[in-house]
């Protein structure tokens, strides 16, 4: 029993380190398997970001009107994951954008530079999320924030049930590699673990916030499917997209 809680623990540290910059306590040891293992915990890392991101901005709303406060706590949600998933987002953009080919588009993936498709992607969704909270009630931004991280990263992962990894690079093979721990298919437990820890926070709402699910799913359906059409799968970079975007529409629908 104890040296189960201990390995759930690893996993738990290995999937905080992978989607943040939050470090784990020197006594965490690394595992490549505890990191294969670590998608199941996503969404919970999300609500960690979301809440700290809730509780910057119920700070900030002490002194500053909700438009500041919202823009805050965006930008310590971005220094927290290090851009993580806004990278992602940047260079699906750009490799779409760019590469007519799938040859071509995973190349484009690979590219640290930043292109016009990228930093228009980035504007536009950043300046969506803005808005969606800045115009929705004061007292649910906080959990509009947790809600919001949190599905969106299980919305994520479970293309990791649905469809395949499709780079075969030094990335796929090396666990500390950025997509290392999402090119491995997730089993149906983890799967549930993981949906249980990204609906749970939709608890918190009004019970009508759950139709928000319909387009949130249908966004990734869309997604998957162009995905497989152009590339015929997934990538890390295509993961951090669909949070992105399924993040924003949540905040969209639920504001409706």
């Amino acid at each position: 029993m104890k040296d189960r809680l201990y390995r759930e623990v690893q996993i738990f540290f290995m999937a905080l380190t992978f989607l943040t910059r939050i470090p784990a306590p020197t006594w965490v040891s690394y595992s490549e398997s505890a990191l294969n293992q670590a998608p199941r915990y996503f969404p919970l890392i999300g609500a960690i970001v979301g809440g700290i991101g809730a509780t910057v901005f119920w700070l900030a709303h002490l002194i500053w009107p909700v438009s500041i406060a919202v823009l805050v706590s965006m930008l310590v949600t971005i220094m927290i994951t290090g851009a993580f998933h806004e990278d992602g987002l940047a260079d699906t953009c750009d490799a779409f954008g760019g590469g007519w080919r799938k040859e071509q588009a995973l190349e484009i993936m690979k590219d640290s530079r930043l292109g016009t498709f990228g930093v228009s992607g980035l504007i536009l969704i950043l300046a969506l999320k803005y808005l969606a909270l800045v115009n929705t009630q004061t007292s649910l931004i906080p959990l509009m924030l947790i809600a919001g991280h949190s599905l969106s990263r299980f919305v994520a992962i479970t293309f990791l049930v649905t469809d395949a990894y499709v780079r075969s690079d030094a990335a796929r093979t090396s666990a500390r590699g950025k997509s290392g721990a999402v090119a491995q298919k997730m089993s149906p437990g983890s799967l549930l673990v993981a949906a249980l820890l990204g609906l749970l926070p939709l608890t918190l709402f009004n019970p009508r916030v759950w139709l928000a699910l319909i387009p949130v799913f249908l966004i990734r359906w869309g997604m998957g499917r162009y995905f497989r059409k152009r590339i015929g799968g997934y990538t890390g970079d295509c993961l951090g997209a669909t949070q992105q975007i399924t993040e924003v529409t949540f905040y969209l629908f639920a504001l409706i």
